[in-house]
Formats: structure tokens, C-alpha cells, sequence
């Protein structure tokens, strides 16, 4: 055989097995193999993700009003160029709650309103590093629909979400799903077609959190039947790979119809292939580590790739994805995924300049709204313990409340019902680290001072109900700490992290003990659990055991009068203020001109007989700052910017 016949076979056998790679053999070279590495024919497909940036555009913090490093998606901008330069075959998208949560989203609302036609400067912010889409958080419904359907009429991407529907015809409110064409790049440099279905829920409890808003307008069904139903749809418009952006917590291994967090719920839905979730305001890979088949390493629940980037631009979430072709190339597999947070750097002021740019007008509009001066006040007011003592700053939010309530029900039937009033510390630490407290210093108070000491953009409630009501509410906000064994000796934990600190609500006018050795009547979602509990001791109202049936008029917000607390529940009216919870405390210190911030101490612990070690963390930040006579003592450091500290409950 001649050398040229001898080189001819080669190259026809190197021709058809060329050929059978690339058409016939696919499917066999393409089985999943999630130990293979990359083929030529592979693609490497990056999927990042934010979530719950809460008008967190900026590196600044207009509560302190100064820059912060630590914080702002000008900083998670700096990481989503660099991901993308690190792999070019790449989708970014965002997880919601996005157009609330700091004065910035409040200005917006009410200093300087969206116009017809004007692009929101949230979307401008995402527009600005080119998100491919988005969804709806929970706080998106805080404004009102109106609002809402303003803010997206202009978004330049597709804002989804598929399971809310519109309460009168049963359809869709929003666009459940996006089927995206994305050009990629395979490992041989050629270019391919992939199409990622996107989805976006929310958690249906939205229907409590903004029943004033949402009711009879729009029904949510549950998150997961809603990602059940749309898969076959997208699979039919030729989905390849199928993205959830789940705005609901992780959850647990139990599924109930309606639940709030159900992401670990998703994870086992077939056809799902890669999670972005959030809500929570916390870190995954990382947390959630005592769920069942949960793979920290690879970034996985249930086997699917999962990022949960924290809160306000802390991090960013990066999932990849290898996918191999099938069908002569019409159809991708995933065969190998892996996901990560990468967090942002708060040592150095670099940030993604096309952000400032974006949002820059808002931005120094805001800042002058928030430096507008309310009043004075001759001492500090902080929220450090406030979870573990009775405080000035609730009880400033409570004095301005009742004044405000005494105002509005002068002259009408309710005019001579006792009225008491509701607030928690909604800046304490918790989920939000060790930094994440109202701080505000001895001298002028400015709006931005305010919005520090009611973060939300809540409005004004009263309810009707009687003094067993009461009762029941202090039982469920009670469900803040945890039990205490008056007989052990080591150390035991006061607070119950599990317990949203916005939940605790303390109610001032009347006057209570809470006995922590009691268990807790009710679990954090308001199921009885203990039915004979009584935590509440000596419940008193004028200086006498409160009457159950006597009936008061209960200053609130509008979160928690359309939820589901235990004796909230049973309220006989329901008064709408329409009128902000912020601004009623705005209009309070305006009339006083100047403060003397002090708790009137209306409610303290049960005393403990015997000698406990009865611990509690708050900011490392506030030792210098335990109030006087209040058995707390510092320890140590921990994590975080949190500290170890002692109280006596004596």
C-alpha cells in the first residue's frame, strides 16, 4: 500500500470519527458523567446571581449617611466583571426585593415619584451591568400595585413572576417565565445556541405581609406548584436549562401547601436545574448545613446547584453549569454543576463606576432628604439591648404612635377606648451581623435618623381588641427566648435566633413581666405548641390586672395587623391610617421640637431564683453602652462584629 493510500485512510477515519462525534455519536460521547471533564464539544455555561439588595445601590449607608464598603451592588459589580471576564458564556440575574429598603427607595416614593415613562433607578442600576432578568420579591408589593406596575412599565428586561395571579380573571398578574436565546461558545470555539427558561416566585405570604394592598386584587398561589406547572411549558419552547428564582427562604425538608420558604422544596422538582434564591438574608453555600442531602462543597441541595448571596450586595452568588449536547447538537444535558458566593471586598472603595453613573441623581437626591432635620435630642438612642431590656428607641416609635392614634379617633366612636401601642427593634442584629443596630447620637435628628429607627416603609394601623387579645399577642412575641433552666449551671442561651426580632413586639400602655423559665406558648409561625404556657405574668393596665374583656385600641403598622399573630387575629376592627409609620415618628419629633430619650420600663423578666449563667449576644460595638442598673455585663467577642454578653435576671 502506497503512502498516499496509507494517508487517505487516516484522514477519512479521522473524518468519520469527526463526523460521528458531531452528529450520530453524541449521544453515547454525551451521557451525564458528573466525573468527566470538559469535552470539545462541551459547553461551560456561568449563571450569577444577586438578591434582596434593598436600594442597596451605592457603596453608602444613609442611615450613618457615609460611605460603606461593605455593602451596595457598585461592589458586587466588581465581582460580576470579573466572573464574566472568567467565563464569557454567562447569564446575571436578580432575585427581587430590590425597590425598598433604605431611604433611597422611600425617596422615590414619596420625595421625588416615578413619572410616566421614567425608568426606575433600581432597574437603572441592573440595566446599567446588563441583568438578563429579574423577579419579584415580597417588598416589591409594599407600595401598592399602582406602584408596582409603574416601576416595571419601563423595566428593560423581563421582571417575572408565576405565581401571583390577577384576583378577577385567575391569570397571570406578571410574566411567569422567559425562555432566553444565549449564544455560547463551546470548548472548540464554535458558536452554539443554548435557550434558559428563567422563572421567578415569591412567597405567598404576601397576601398577610400587604393584605391592604393585594387583597381582592391578586391571589399567590403556592411557589412550588407554580414552578411545577410552568416547567413543561418552557421544556415545549425549548428550554435546554431551567433557572428558578425563588424569593423564599431555603425551608425545610416539609413541604405545606403555602408555606414561605420553600426553596429546598424546588431543589426536587424535576427538570429544575440551577436555584437562585435569597429572602432569608443569609449565605449559601454555607448555612443550612444540618439539612438532609445538602453538599456544601458543590454548592448543592437535593443535587442542584443553589446560591443564596446574602443581603444589600454582600455577595455574589456564581453557579456552573457543563452541559453536553444530545440529538445532533438540538438538545444540552447538564452533566456537571458546581455553585460558589464570592463576597465582596470592604478594603479598598473599588467599585463598578456604570452604577454610580446609573443611579447617581437618586442618589444625591436622597442624601439631601435624609439629612433634613426633625428635631433634637439630648441623649443617644440605640437598639443593642434592646431584645433584652425596655428601650428608648421602641418606646419613642410607640410614644409617637399612641400620639398619633389619640389624634385620629378624636370625635369618634373609639374615642374613649384606652389605647396602647406595638413596636419592635427592627434593627438588631440578628441575620443582618453584628453592625446592624439603630445608632443614633446625642444632637439633631435628621430623617435619616428616623429612617434608621423604622427602616420599614410601613403605614399606621389600630385594632380593636380586648385585653385577652393582648395577652395573646405578649405570649407570641415572647416566643423570643428561649427557655430558661433556673436549676442548670451552664451557660444558657436568652434569645432565640430562630425569632425574627421584628417580631417582637413590645406594648406599651400596659404594664408586664415575662417569665423565661415558662416555655413558650407558640412556635415562630404562631402555632399553639405549648396550650398551657403562660409567659406573660402580671399583665396590668391602669395599675390594675387588665380586665380580658375590657376592649383597647392597639397602634400598629400594617404588617403586622394583616398577619397572623395569635390575639391580632381576633381584632373586631381594623383601622387604616393610610399614612406612614415613619412619618407619623417624624411628625411626633417635630412637635416636641426636643427629646429626652428614656424607657418608661413597662415591662421587664419575671425574676429567677438562684444563680444562672444566662447569656446573649449583641454588637461588639454597644459595651460601652449597657445601660445603668441593668445586670448586663460584657464578655467576649464572637463572630461577625457580635459579642457574648451576661445578664442577671434577678
Amino acid at each position: 500500500m502506497s503512502m498516499y493510500k496509507k494517508l487517505a485512510m487516516v484522514l477519512a477515519a479521522l473524518v468519520l470519527a469527526l463526523s460521528g462525534l458531531f452528529t450520530g455519536g453524541v449521544a453515547d460521547a454525551a451521557k451525564p458523567d458528573k466525573g468527566n471533564k470538559l469535552k470539545p464539544i462541551d459547553v461551560s455555561l456561568r449563571i450569577m446571581g444577586t438578591t434582596d439588595l434593598h436600594t442597596n445601590f451605592m457603596n453608602y449607608d444613609y442611615y450613618q449617611d457615609k460611605e460603606s464598603n461593605e455593602l451596595g451592588l457598585a461592589k458586587t459589580g466588581v465581582l460580576i466583571e470579573e466572573a464574566r471576564a472568567e467565563n464569557p458564556n454567562n447569564l446575571l440575574l436578580d432575585n427581587g426585593d430590590l425597590i425598598q429598603g433604605t431611604p433611597f427607595g422611600a425617596y422615590k416614593v414619596s420625595v421625588d415619584p416615578l413619572e410616566e415613562g421614567e425608568l426606575h433607578p433600581a432597574y437603572a442600576a441592573l440595566e446599567s451591568l446588563n441583568f438578563d432578568a429579574s423577579t419579584l420579591g415580597n417588598h416589591e408589593f409594599n407600595f401598592g400595585l399602582d406602584y408596582l406596575d409603574e416601576a416595571l412599565d419601563d423595566a428593560p428586561f423581563p421582571v417575572l413572576n408565576a405565581n401571583v395571579l390577577d384576583a378577577a380573571t385567575g391569570e397571570n398578574k406578571y410574566q411567569p417565565y422567559t425562555v432566553i436565546d444565549k449564544e455560547v461558545v463551546d470548548q472548540m470555539g464554535r458558536t452554539r445556541t443554548l435557550q434558559v427558561g428563567v422563572i421567578g416566585v415569591v412567597a405567598p405570604k404576601i397576601m398577610q405581609w400587604d393584605r391592604t394592598h393585594l387583597e381582592g386584587k391578586v391571589i399567590a398561589e403556592d411557589a412550588v406548584q407554580s414552578v411545577e406547572k410552568f416547567i413543561p411549558k418552557m421544556k415545549a419552547e425549548g428550554a435546554d436549562v431551567i433557572v428558578v428564582l425563588s424569593h423564599s427562604g431555603i425551608g425545610d425538608a416539609t413541604h405545606e401547601i403555602g408555606e414561605e420558604d420553600v426553596t429546598y422544596q424546588i431543589s426536587q422538582v424535576e427538570g429544575v436545574d440551577a436555584i437562585i434564591t435569597g429572602h432569608d438574608h443569609d449565605v449559601f453555600p454555607g448555612a443550612y448545613g444540618d439539612l438532609p442531602n445538602v453538599d456544601q462543597e458543590q454548592g448543592t441541595i437535593n443535587g442542584t446547584p443553589v446560591v443564596m448571596a446574602g443581603n444589600f450586595g454582600s455577595h455574589l452568588g456564581v453557579i456552573d453549569l457543563t452541559l453536553s449536547p444530545r440529538g445532533n447538537g438540538k438538545r444540552w444535558v447538564v452533566t456537571s454543576e458546581k455553585a460558589e458566593l464570592r463576597e465582596i471586598d470592604s478594603a479598598t472603595g473599588e467599585v463598578a463606576e456604570e452604577v454610580v453613573e446609573a443611579v447617581k441623581e437618586a442618589h444625591e437626591g436622597t442624601i439631601e432628604y435624609v439629612n433634613t432635620p426633625v428635631a433634637e435630642t439630648t441623649a443617644p438612642i440605640n437598639s443593642y439591648f434592646a431584645l433584652v431590656n425596655d428601650d428608648p428607641s421602641i418606646q419613642l416609635v410607640n410614644n409617637a404612635q399612641t400620639w398619633y392614634v389619640e389624634q385620629q379617633v378624636a370625635g369618634t366612636a373609639n374615642e374613649d377606648l384606652p389605647i396602647l401601642s406595638a413596636a419592635a427593634p427592627f434593627k438588631a442584629g440578628g441575620r443582618n451581623g453584628g453592625d446592624y443596630y439603630t445608632n443614633i447620637e446625642a444632637g439633631q435628628i435628621a430623617i435619616k435618623n428616623v429612617a434608621d429607627l423604622y427602616v420599614y416603609d410601613n403605614t399606621t394601623f389600630a385594632l380593636k381588641m380586648t385585653g385577652a387579645d393582648v395577652q395573646e399577642w405578649l405570649e407570641m412575641s415572647a416566643g423570643q427566648f428561649n427557655q430558661i433552666d433556673p436549676n442548670a449551671t451552664g451557660e444558657q442561651q436568652l434569645v432565640n435566633n430562630d425569632f425574627r426580632t421584628y417580631n417582637f413586639d413590645v406594648i406599651d400602655g400596659v404594664t408586664y413581666e415575662i417569665d423565661v423559665t415558662e416555655p413558650a406558648k407558640y412556635d415562630t409561625a404562631g402555632n399553639v405548641i405549648n396550650e398551657g404556657a403562660n409567659r406573660i405574668k402580671n399583665l396590668s393596665y391602669a395599675g390594675e390586672p387588665i380586665d380580658p374583656n375590657q376592649e383597647f385600641l392597639v397602634a400598629t403598622n400594617n404588617y403586622r395587623a394583616s398577619g397572623s399573630f395569635p390575639g391580632v387575629v381576633n381584632a373586631t376592627e381594623v383601622i387604616d391610617y393610610a399614612y406612614e409609620n415613619r412619618q407619623v415618628v417624624i411628625d411626633y419629633l417635630e412637635e416636641l421640637e426636643t427629646i429626652d430619650p428614656s424607657a418608661d420600663d413597662n415591662w421587664t423578666f419575671a425574676p429567677i431564683a438562684g444563680e444562672q449563667s444566662i447569656v446573649f449576644e449583641t454588637s461588639d460595638n454597644a459595651q460601652d453602652k449597657i445601660p445603668a442598673d441593668s445586670g448586663i455585663t460584657y464578655i467576649a467577642p464572637t463572630v461577625n462584629g457580635f459579642a457574648k454578653y451576661g445578664i442577671a435576671i434577678d
